[in-house]
């Protein structure tokens, strides 16, 4: 297992957080590991790119690796057998591609356009053997990703998985309702859409064919499951936001919880920033204990004398194991990555890896 506690290349090297957006806390009690199969991963990721045109060559070649897709599942989902971790970057990586497309296409007021590809995900996503060769780059892709994910489970988590991520689809289209209209939603309104457009359904559900094994409906609605994934998540969520707030606010959007607080809370700029850093830090505090309570419950489940039980106790384990990493690898992607380097763009609403085009419609 790689140990990179600041950097994930080969050769590490410090990362400058700044003040507002460091939190001591995940970096001296979170120690932050990368899946061995990391380089290979980055390598295959960049070829998947290029082989489903998700993206151009030219910036492939110049943003891909900077951008640290694959450093963020690598330091996520550790345990995970190699192509399962393969096949989740691949997916990650399209889901970053598809956030693009639809940002531009709402930048660029392309609204028939995003209807297509969102009724053409849905399809997609119920039969994705029959979309391997779609027209469309980012549909092809994904159904290639969904495939891939589904060759790991039982129909039961597939359809769950697929049941999660139609949900998604609907929130990216409220999203796009909300931003060509202009429409900043309230904090309550905000936050509930927030965990849909982040799919933290779907990052949890990840997390079992990681650790072999797709956990009962009974363990996973278990109160100290759900509490430490959804801390997980809304840390992350969070974050994201208090990051990628200049980006957001540079590009004139409506979706974050910064700015819902500014519109509808009347705090300044500064008070909303400390008012989501109080939110993060919320969420660091209270995973600790929510993590022991989920370790106890997985202690719970194998000691009660069967194989059965051997088993989940051990999946759960590794599932909550992969909560407390996604802390580090959220944090450390977030002043890695290219994505959130807003002032070293030439246009700072215009991220530089990004296709302006209206892809598919041709």
């Amino acid at each position: 297992m790689h140990d990179f506690p600041r950097g994930s290349t080969a050769t590490p090297t410090a990362v400058a957080v700044p003040p507002s957006l460091a939190l001591p806390v995940i970096e001296s009690s979170f120690p932050r590991r990368l899946h061995p199969y990391w380089p290979r991963l980055q390598e295959r990721t960049r070829g998947w790119l290029l082989e489903k045109r998700l993206m151009p060559a030219d910036k492939v070649a110049e943003y891909a690796d900077g951008l640290c897709y694959t450093d963020l599942m690598a330091g996520y989902y550790l345990g995970a057998p190699d192509e399962v971790l393969q096949a989740i970057a691949d997916y990650s990586a399209w889901f970053f591609v598809w956030d693009d497309r639809h940002d531009r296409d709402i930048v660029h007021g392309r609204a028939g356009a995003w209807r297509r590809l969102k009724d053409r995900l849905h399809t997609a996503l119920d039969s994705p053997g029959d979309h391997l060769c779609h027209e469309d780059a980012l549909v092809a892709g994904f159904a290639d990703s969904v495939l891939r994910l589904y060759a790991f489970s039982p129909a039961t988590w597939n359809a769950r998985f697929a049941r999660h991520f139609h949900a998604v689809i609907e929130a990216y289209d409220r999203e796009f309702r909300n931003r060509t209209r202009g429409v900043v939603p309230g904090v309550a309104e905000y936050l509930e859409l927030r965990r849909l457009t982040f799919a933290h359904r779907i990052w949890t559900d990840l997390l079992e064919p990681s650790a072999g094994l797709e956990l009962p409906e009974t363990v996973r609605r278990h109160p100290a499951y759900r509490r430490a994934a959804l801390l997980s998540q809304e840390f992350a969520a969070w974050y994201n936001d208090l990051c990628s707030l200049p980006k957001e606010l540079a590009g004139d959007e409506v979706h974050n919880l910064g700015i819902s607080l500014i519109t509808h809370e009347g705090l300044t700029l500064e008070e909303a920033i400390l008012e989501i850093r109080r939110r993060v830090e919320y969420c660091i505090d209270e995973f600790v204990p929510a993590e022991r309570d989920a370790l106890r419950f997985a202690d719970e489940l194998a000691d009660d004398g069967t194989v059965r039980g051997k088993e989940l106790g051990t999946a759960v384990r590794a599932c909550v194991g992969n909560m407390r990493n996604w802390f580090s690898s959220v944090y450390w992607f977030h002043h890695e990555s290219g994505r959130y380097r807003v002032d070293s763009w030439d246009d700072r609403s215009t991220p530089p890896y990004v296709n302006n085009e209206a892809a598919g419609e041709k």
